[in-house]
């Protein structure tokens, strides 16, 4: 039966500590496993982790001005709130989005399904989210990608 006065470890899981300048026969005696002379056999020897042997750390070789990706894609978006108070015959194309001031240039567009069409549109643009293209079929309208 096992009680609390017998319970032992399993073999192996407990480690004696190694008892460093203990004389020669220790095998630590002296240098206490440190070899002879140089930074590290002395105390508080060791340098800081992130230390490099005196060349320019990597904190100090990386640029700190941020970084700005000039392959980034950047869209107009326009959302369909403002699709369906359009008055247009034929397709709606990102031509037709910037005469009537919805988009700043004719660039990427991409449409966003914050809210509802009530007729049929033929919408051109680059980009459609999910929903937005949901809303458009589910209006008899079509969402064609440019």
């Amino acid at each position: 039966m096992i009680t609390l006065s017998t319970l032992k470890n399993n073999p192996g899981a407990r480690k004696n500590p190694k008892r460093v300048g203990r004389g020669i026969g220790s095998g630590t005696g002296k240098t206490c496993g440190r070899g002879q002379k140089g930074q590290k056999s002395r105390s508080g020897g060791n340098p800081h982790p992130w230390f490099e042997g005196g060349q320019m750390p990597l904190q100090r070789r990386l640029p700190k001005r941020g970084f700005t990706n000039i392959f980034k894609k950047s869209y107009d978006l326009v959302n369909l709130n403002s699709l369906a108070g359009l008055k247009v015959d034929g397709a709606v194309t990102p031509q037709v989005l910037k005469e009537k001031g919805l988009i700043r240039d004719i660039g990427a567009v991409k449409v966003l399904g914050n809210g509802e069409l009530t007729g049929a549109v033929e919408i051109h643009a680059h980009k459609f989210s999910q929903s937005a293209k949901e809303k458009i079929e589910k209006s008899g309208g079509k969402a064609v990608v440019l």
